[in-house]
């Protein structure tokens, strides 16, 4: 056994490779080249929980590097990588093909299979190169990696220990070999003849170590991979998944793209098995933010209510319960983000989950307001009770800073988030001149959000026959709205102000938050119109979608983050409110443009693409550092869906409201399998007709649009 010492002296700085192979299995992913190899220098490697467990693993073979045939990903955490040995000086082919199965979850096996088809036996020399550098998740993404412990490596014939340590945090990897090797610790060789027609294989184990306990791999070494919990798994979501069909080929292939991302962005907690979480997105975002979470999930209840209440339960599981300035906890509030790399340790004083959002707490309670309309496991729905009056009680003591009944935020330490909303760069809230707004910041969005926490709270105490309570979250509720469409409302553009200021100014700036607030309901009828016509104007859609900015604004840049760049779930949010105030061809409009988009990204929504108009490109421009596959992107579709056919439930009151109005250019379709209340239900529509209706016992189906006695009295569409 050998011990070697090195001194740390990394960095990276290249951006993804363009055919780059990611795979994803919870808190865990694996970036690659299309060969299969991780090379040092650029962010590839393997990752979980937020840190660098592998960050080269290269194979040569016979001293040059093989030739990649292909890559296929089999599931979203399982790739296979075909390669052929370069041939001799003087031929022209190889006999010896190389095959690289790969799986990742809590770490990562791969099986190298060398098979020999010529006819004569053939020398083969491989060796394997690897690496480990245990840095920082966002340390890779941003090429920033500078590291202050130290780097120990132990080798044996069969296994290779590396491990980091610098003050209390200890992360170390295990790359262990079915059969012996030899070389030094970064390269471990192996030297063999294959008979003609025959094969030799090897299995590597690559195990992530944590506080010195090994962490228990998904798929291991001389086990079947199809016993494995992450296949099981993914077989019980395909099963149980709504069947979507529908005449228009690229809405069917997006929605099917949708759920098998979705499928692979979802979180187990070990305690908690039969709780699922959504991560954000891969690769930089698997895991848990309170926001995505929330959102994603509401998004996706057509097809999935469990992950609702699963995301519901664990983020009430940590919940803020005391007031602590450097990781912004607060009692009632809810997390803004968990993280368990060694930056969250420095940042955040130790710990793993920061506060700092402004919008989580208040989606919190209209997420579980949703949940029980859809009458879903109605005992474990209403023990989260307590946890969302908590989350009121935050908003009345902690999110209106200056009691003016809006809900504001400011970091509490230079270590916290400036911004706290869903646009949360640096520079994403300023005025029409590219002033940047001063906090305490009051987001139109986050006032709707509180709106329609309010309301979701009321129907609670309604149906527990607690008149007064819900006559008082009514009230409050009224009174908000009337408010805000007073102080947010800017006469002469149109729409509202992004937000309110530290001076209490509107902040002019001409943006998509405003279509979030169609989505909550907050706007008043007769703005509605005006708000459409803000979003769908030139300066604003870009027949792809929506941008964050206006065109005319001074701090437009359509490749900036928050800026003037498109956002999809943005865009979806935005249907289902233009679709929530009967504003059907502005939101079918948003609509096409997202399942355009998705045309161009192998069926898939990334997380956000550059503000350009078609005029100037026939095709949607990529953002160089979007996530893809990215939770709340993948659910947008859903959304869309649910939006179309006005599927509005009251589950526990017996009602489902279904009204659709479906395009022309979309066609007929049909949603077999949708889950409600421990059942099954199955439609088909045409047009805004539905031609087939299959509901469980005791739900009645209203074909019209579901209406509800708002806060302020009169009747409108929901």
């Amino acid at each position: 056994m050998t011990t070697v010492t090195q001194p740390w002296t990394s960095s990276a700085s290249a951006p993804l490779d363009r055919g780059a192979v990611t795979l994803v299995e919870g808190s865990t992913f694996c970036i690659s080249l299309p060969s299969g190899d991780m090379v040092a220098g650029h962010p590839h490697g393997l990752f979980f929980r937020d840190t660098r467990f592998l960050s080269e693993l290269r194979m040569r073979v016979n001293g040059r590097w093989p030739e990649p045939l292909a890559a296929q990903t089999i599931d979203p955490f399982s790739a296979t990588f075909v390669l052929q040995a370069s041939p001799e000086p003087g031929r022209a082919d190889s006999s010896l093909v190389l095959t690289r199965h790969r799986f990742v979850g809590r770490g990562m096996r791969e099986d190298i299979v060398v098979r020999n088809y010529g006819e004569e036996p053939a020398f083969c020399g491989i060796e394997l190169e690897v690496d480990c550098d245990f840095a920082d998740l966002f340390e890779v993404k941003e090429g920033r990696i500078q590291k202050a412990g130290e780097l120990t490596v132990e080798h044996e014939d069969g296994r290779v220990t590396f491990e980091y340590v610098r003050g209390s945090f200890r992360r170390g990897t295990c790359v262990a070999f079915s059969r012996p090797t030899t070389g030094t610790a970064n390269t471990r060789r192996y030297e063999f003849v294959v008979a003609p027609g025959s094969e030799w294989s090897v299995c590597v184990q690559v195990t992530p170590l944590i506080d010195n306990r090994e962490v228990t791999p998904r798929h291991r070494c001389g086990q079947s991979v199809e016993r494995a919990a992450p296949s099981t798994r993914l077989e019980a979501w395909r099963r149980n998944l709504p069947k979507f069909t529908t005449d228009h080929d690229d809405f069917r292939h997006l929605v099917a793209r949708s759920t098998e991302d979705l499928a692979a962005l979802r979180l187990f907690d070990p305690e908690y098995p039969d709780r699922t979480v959504v991560a954000a997105g891969a690769p930089w975002f698997m895991t848990v933010f309170g926001r995505d979470s929330l959102l994603t999930s509401w998004m996706a209840m057509l097809f999935d209510s469990d992950l609702a209440l699963g995301t519901l339960q664990t983020l009430a599981r940590y919940q803020g319960e005391k007031v602590d300035p450097v990781t912004e906890e607060e009692p009632g509030r809810i997390l803004h983000e968990m993280r368990f790399g060694e930056s969250a340790r420095l940042s955040l004083g130790g710990g793993s989950i920061y506060y700092g959002s402004v919008d989580a707490t208040p989606l919190f309670v209209m997420l579980l307001g949703e949940l029980q309309r859809w009458g879903h496991r109605r005992e474990d729905v209403d023990a989260l009770l307590p946890a969302a009056d908590r989350a009121l009680a935050w908003i009345d003591r902690f999110g209106d800073r200056d009691g003016d009944g809006y809900v504001e935020y400011q970091r509490t330490s230079d270590r916290g988030l400036q911004n706290q909303g869903w646009k949360d760069s640096w520079d994403s809230t300023h005025f029409a001149d590219g002033q940047l707004a001063k906090a305490p910041i009051a987001l139109c969005e986050v006032q709707g959000y509180v709106y329609a926490a309010l309301l979701a709270r009321a129907h609670f105490a309604t149906e527990h026959d607690d008149a007064t309570l819900a006559t008082g979250l009514r009230a409050r509720a009224a009174d908000l709205k009337a408010r805000f469409n007073r102080d947010f409302w800017l006469e002469e553009r149109g729409t509202f102000a992004m937000g309110l200021d530290r001076e209490k100014r509107p902040i002019d700036a001409l943006v998509s938050n405003v279509g979030q607030c169609l989505w909550t309901g907050i706007v008043d009828d007769e703005k509605a119109p005006l708000v459409a016509h803000h979003l769908l104007s030139e300066t604003m859609f870009t027949g792809w979608g929506v941008r964050t900015l206006g065109s005319s604004m001074t701090r437009f840049n359509p490749v900036s983050y928050h800026n003037g760049s498109v956002w999809p779930h943005d865009n979806a949010l935005c249907a289902a409110g233009l679709m929530r105030y009967g504003l059907v061809d502005e939101a079918h409009r948003v609509m096409a443009g997202l399942i355009d988009t998705a045309a161009h990204f192998g069926d898939r929504l990334p997380e956000l693409f550059g503000g350009f108009t078609r005029s100037q490109y026939p095709f949607p421009v990529a953002y160089p550092t979007s996530c893809s596959p990215q939770a709340w992107a993948a659910a947008s579709p859903l959304l869309m869906l649910r939006a179309l056919l006005r599927f509005e439930p009251d589950l526990r009151a017996g009602q489902l409201h279904l009204a659709p109005v479906v395009p022309d250019w979309l066609g007929k379709f049909g949603l077999e399998g949708i889950p409600v209340l421990g059942g099954r239900l199955s439609l088909e529509v045409d047009g805004d007709r539905l031609t087939s209706v299959d509901a469980p016992a005791g739900i009645e189906v209203v074909t019209h649009p579901r209406y509800e006695r708002d806060a302020d009295a009169p009747t409108r569409p929901v």
